[in-house]
């Protein structure tokens, strides 16, 4: 990764509201993380200059936060969350922020269509893995403001208990009907689905959570490349999502672990639940070795197509499954280029 590259990206993204065109979310700062990340030609600055035409101001504040708990999951206070965190990230190390509110938004995972918690997980990779500066600190409380604006728990949330594996138990989930409408009347579906508790909980646990969620991170990479049909956008979340925590999870403390391996594999069922077809397509034709997928994925510029790329890589770097790749090919196909 260029580190003046990633700097500059995230200072420029900061004018920027973390939603745009209502509640579309910002996927600037994850995007250009992943770009930043991987060997591609294509120039991150130019690749923003495209981007943020379609971004709008950051919003401002309207009231201080008197009563945190109370202000969770409005989204009317967007600006004064973002206040709140520029504010704990200047007077706090960013680990005891990430440490203090992690626990009280997780609960919420499924804010912003996960992105909440895909934003935090992007931003956390780079602090962990490259150091602090100011303005990967103040990325991060970008994150925890638009999450703690946004969210909202999986309704009928359950953690594992059963015995199937992460790819059989994902099969297994059943479908709301119908399959139309926005993330929210999704969700709101999930409440009164026949057999959800009962699917969710179907899957085995582990003692080891980073390896739980690499399992579930690949099984939901597979299931892309068959099933993204249903919607190709949104079924990139149901990877992505348990992907950004398990990014997380080494700046945690241990007894946050289990809970948040709970959260990560409903988030992920959700979206399937929510998104996915109920019979898969047949995979486009394996075109890209992995040294050059990531630039593929980068030319064709949709920031979906981009951040599953980055995924997908993770995935492939785990299993040695070319399937996993598949599911790259299968996104620049579905979906349409910046």
């Amino acid at each position: 990764m260029t580190l003046d590259a990633i700097d500059d990206a995230y200072a420029r993204l900061a004018t920027t509201g973390p939603e745009f065109d209502g509640w579309l979310s910002n996927h600037g700062p994850m995007a250009a993380e992943a770009l930043a990340r991987h060997d591609t030609d294509v120039d991150l600055s130019s690749w923003l200059d495209r981007y943020t035409r379609r971004l709008e101001p950051t919003p401002g504040p309207s009231a201080r936060i008197d009563d945190w708990a109370a202000a969770l999951g409005d989204p009317r206070r967007l600006g004064d969350w973002l206040g709140w965190f520029e504010e704990e990230a200047a007077t706090r190390p960013w680990t005891d922020v990430l440490g203090a509110w992690w626990p009280r938004l997780v609960p919420g995972i499924a804010a912003g269509a996960t992105h909440g918690v895909i934003r935090v997980g992007h931003a956390v990779r780079v602090l962990r893995e490259l150091g602090e500066t100011p303005e990967r600190v103040a990325e991060l409380g970008r994150g925890l403001a638009y999450w703690s604006a946004r969210w909202q728990p999986v309704p009928g949330a359950t953690g594992p208990r059963g015995r199937l594996d992460a790819a059989t138990a994902i099969s297994a989930l059943p479908a709301i009907t119908p399959q139309t409408g926005g993330i929210q009347k999704r969700l709101r579906r999930l409440a009164v689905l026949d057999g959800w508790a009962a699917a969710q909980s179907a899957i085995a646990p582990s003692a080891d959570a980073e390896q739980f969620l690499r399992d579930l991170v690949i099984a939901a990479v597979r299931r892309y490349a068959t099933h993204a049909h249903g919607n190709p956008v949104m079924l990139v979340h149901a990877a992505t999502a348990p992907n950004a925590v398990l990014r997380t999870l080494p700046s945690l403390a241990p007894g946050l672990w289990a809970g948040s391996v709970e959260a990560a594999w409903s988030a992920s069922a959700a979206i399937v639940a929510a998104y996915a077809p109920s019979s898969g397509r047949q995979v486009p034709p394996w075109r890209s070795e992995p040294a050059v997928l990531f630039d593929r994925a980068a030319h064709h510029g949709d920031e979906h197509v981009i951040k599953l790329a980055d995924t997908a890589l993770d995935a492939y770097a785990w299993s040695g499954d070319v399937d996993t790749l598949r599911a790259v090919e299968t996104a620049i196909a579905l979906i349409d280029p910046l």
